[in-house]
């Protein structure tokens, strides 16, 4: 794919995800009825497709790094649309409950593999804008996703919202598959297939997939603990022991030994929970607490969408003016003074500029680690790096809504608001591992110090490398 289809392609994979999952939340009171099915019933149509994501996504994306990401997209955009029509022809609740399943093991394909085809297809300088375009489609995505799913929903039923899939996955799944796999680039060749087509550590995967899995679904169940708790523990130390001996670990060491990417993940993870665990405490507080409708709840939180969505091209001017250390620093900041002016809103309007500076501040997070993750791992790594990514986009919304469940139950609905905020204060020390301001051409001496901490990338001889660069459309124009 060249480049303005691989961003087309990746934009479409990440936006029909977040859409799916937002239209969904609306459509489930109908679906319930419609099927006679249980709350638990319903809840695990959310459930099982997010514990099928957590499990697979770094695999999928270990998968991409070897086969090339834009077969695992293919395979992926096409699977989820098959699941998404077995759903609308669901007999019953636990069909659909099985249907989700499957479902996340195929959106758990194609999430990472949208990152690593933009790695592979546009030079390290040029990233911020692609991620940026990514970010802000998913923003848009999220935003219409209630409104396109309760009117949906409203009109022609629950199925009708998984025929919204139908049509882009089978577009975009057949074209990826389609095109032919091109001849790899002369330089770099022999060093990223041995970084990318080593063997796959399936033990490794295996422990990894299950520690994630019983973490969502420990989090999710909280405050309930169930056997899932201590299941992850083990699974989780059993791979930490696994890693260290591996010959071709799961996760290369290029990737999570770097302090940068370490960073941004814990800092993805910590603005996603705080926003997440933020927005289920005002929901409470909107609706319970001062008597207002969903809708006119609705209406007040829409800067949040609007403001994340115009965060996104501003962010890709911060990064590259500020820098990432900088960038993401000051909007975690943002993000949690929008946390704490919701904690205190009398009011509409103190409620729509809290929402707004959350907002802000998240898109803006959002972008500039991401740019962080995908940048400063090596293209032969990529999909890994896509696959952490996703898992932590993943595992913060579960942590901060888990958090803010027990913190309601003390019977204080706004003190999650402050606690959260308070938390996304304290990861900015982490910030500080972040690259700063890629120093400027022809600066002399006094930029060579600088160069090692900088937004640089890792390429090969001057060049970036990676087995399915070229056919991923990094062709040089």
């Amino acid at each position: 794919m060249r480049r303005a289809l691989t961003l087309a392609s990746s934009v479409a994979g990440a936006a029909i995800v977040a859409l799916d999952g937002t239209a969904l939340t609306v459509a489930q009171p109908t679906l319930r009825h419609d099927l006679h099915a249980s709350v638990a019933q319903v809840q695990w149509t959310g459930t099982g497709y997010l514990v099928a994501v957590a499990a697979l996504l770094v695999f999928a994306g270990r998968l991409g790094d070897r086969y090339g990401h834009r077969r695992v997209f293919g395979v992926g955009m096409l699977g989820f649309g098959a699941a998404s029509a077995g759903i609308v022809a669901a007999p019953d609740v636990r069909w659909v409950i099985g249907l989700r399943v499957v479902q996340g093991v195929f959106g758990a394909l194609l999430q990472p593999a949208t990152l690593g085809m933009l790695r592979a297809a546009f030079p390290p300088d040029r990233l911020r804008m692609p991620i940026a375009v990514r970010t802000a489609a998913i923003g848009v995505a999220a935003a219409a996703g209630p409104v396109v799913g309760g009117a949906l929903a409203t009109e022609f039923g629950w199925r009708s919202v998984f025929l919204l899939n139908l049509g882009p996955t089978l577009f975009f799944g057949t074209l990826a598959l389609a095109r032919r796999q091109e001849r790899l680039p002369a330089a770099g060749v022999k060093e990223s297939r041995q970084s990318a087509a080593g063997p796959l550590d399936i033990p490794g995967a295996l422990l990894l997939g299950t520690s994630l899995a019983c973490l969502v679904h420990t989090l999710v169940t909280l405050p309930h603990l169930t056997w899932s708790a201590p299941a992850a523990l083990l699974a989780g130390a059993a791979f930490v022991r696994h890693e260290r001996r591996a010959p071709a670990p799961s996760l290369p060491p290029d990737v999570i030994g770097s302090p940068a990417v370490g960073a941004a993940l814990l800092l993805l993870v910590t603005v996603s929970a705080a926003l997440n665990g933020g927005l289920f405490a005002c929901v409470y507080v909107l609706q319970d607490g001062l008597g207002l409708t969903p809708l006119h709840s609705a209406l007040l939180a829409l800067p949040l969408p609007v403001l994340l969505i115009g965060a996104a091209p501003v962010s890709a001017v911060l990064l590259r003016r500020a820098g990432a250390r900088v960038t993401v620093a000051g909007a975690t900041v943002l993000l949690a003074a929008g946390l704490l002016v919701l904690a205190a809103a009398p009011g509409p309007v103190l409620f729509c500029a809290g929402f707004a500076l959350a907002g802000a501040g998240f898109g803006t997070v959002m972008v500039a680690a991401t740019h962080v993750v995908v940048r400063q791992a090596p293209v032969a790594s990529a999909g890994v790096a896509g696959g952490l990514q996703q898992t932590a986009m993943n595992v913060g919304p579960a942590l901060g809504v888990a958090a803010a469940t027990v913190l309601m139950a003390t019977g204080a609905d706004r003190s999650p608001l402050v606690l959260l905020a308070v938390a996304a204060l304290a990861a900015l020390p982490v910030c500080r591992a972040l690259p700063g301001r890629s120093p400027h051409v022809g600066a002399g001496a006094r930029a060579a110090p600088r160069a090692a901490q900088s937004d640089a990338p890792h390429t090969g001889h001057g060049r970036e490398t990676g087995p399915y660069a070229r056919s991923l459309g990094n062709d040089g124009h």
